[in-house]
């Protein structure tokens, strides 16, 4: 008896529960609780990257940019992130490009490269704002050393990235072949454009993330001038301020404490870290007898000035 009625009792829960699934009401939530519409961005009509066309009236090409610009849209802290810190990185990349001749658009190639987060390591091995694998920077002069790597430098890094898109160029052909080399190499480029007989990045067939990888240049390019246009609400005082607010010092010591040294110069290693993103390790042993040019922060440098 008592299984007949613990079965009968099973089925009035089954049966209550297939009732309250079948429900069709709406619930009712206050404004400040309704989901934010998620919206397809309005593209250009036209659009270039250092100069040469992107052409937009190819479905594919207009298909590929729309999923990179979403993608970033919707990605809302790491892409806010990254334009804050255009206001901090930006300042201190651009002169050097143009210096060296580089097309101010490789910028947004940094923002899709590193999202400007100085200290970032793929798990490829690459480093550094500008993401650089060992052997080339090594080949153009960076010193990568146990606890003093500078491809984390951002100006010597910067520098490294310009002498690679010079090269690439100049091999390639075009600056938006160059840009895509950075993701695949230039033999990797250089190769299928000849297998497949054809000239632009644009009509080349490549590795998934390299298809995607100009594209998404080219949305930061579209986001980051207003980023109001594509959702994100950035007032100016929002935007990280430069470092600007150090003075130099040489250190050759042949055994280096980097704490002490900063201890010594009235800061801390935290903020030394701050300012010179290429020391890696608390100690350096200097046997080389290396001199590195220091950047100690002022007294006014935590609060921003």
């Amino acid at each position: 008896m008592k299984y007949c009625f613990s079965f009968l009792f099973l089925i009035f829960c089954v049966t209550g529960c297939a009732q309250t699934s079948s429900w069709t009401g709406t619930f009712s939530k206050p404004d400040t609780m309704r989901l934010a519409p998620v919206v397809i961005p309005e593209l250009p009509e036209q659009l270039d990257f250092a100069g040469e066309a992107v052409p937009l009236g190819n479905f594919d090409t207009r298909e590929s940019l729309l999923r990179e610009v979403m993608t970033n849209m919707y990605l809302h802290s790491r892409t806010m992130l990254t334009l804050l810190a255009t206001t901090r990185y930006f300042p201190v990349i651009e002169p050097i490009m143009k210096k060296y001749g580089i097309p101010d658009d490789f910028k947004y190639l940094c923002m899709a490269e590193s999202g400007l987060d100085p200290n970032v390591r793929s798990s490829a091995g690459a480093a550094g704002l500008w993401q650089l694998m060992p052997p080339f920077a090594k080949s153009v002069g960076l010193f990568i050393g146990t606890g003093v790597d500078e491809r984390y430098h951002i100006e010597k890094a910067t520098e490294a990235a310009c002498k690679y898109l010079l090269d690439a160029k100049e091999r390639l052909g075009s600056w938006t072949l160059a840009a895509a080399s950075y993701n695949v190499g230039v033999a990797g480029v250089s190769r299928r454009l000849q297998k497949q007989g054809v000239k632009s990045y644009y009509d080349l067939y490549l590795p998934e993330e390299t298809m995607r990888y100009v594209f998404r240049v080219l949305a930061f390019k579209l986001i980051t001038p207003d980023p109001s246009q594509y959702g994100f609400e950035i007032a100016s005082e929002d935007y990280y301020a430069p470092l600007t607010d150090y003075r130099e010092i040489t250190v050759d010591d042949a055994e280096i404490d980097w704490s002490a040294v900063a201890r010594e110069n009235g800061t801390t290693y935290k903020m030394l870290r701050q300012l010179n993103h290429w020391i890696r390790d608390y100690d350096y042993n200097n046997k080389a007898q290396r001199s590195f040019v220091l950047r100690i922060p002022n007294a006014d440098f935590r609060s921003g000035k």
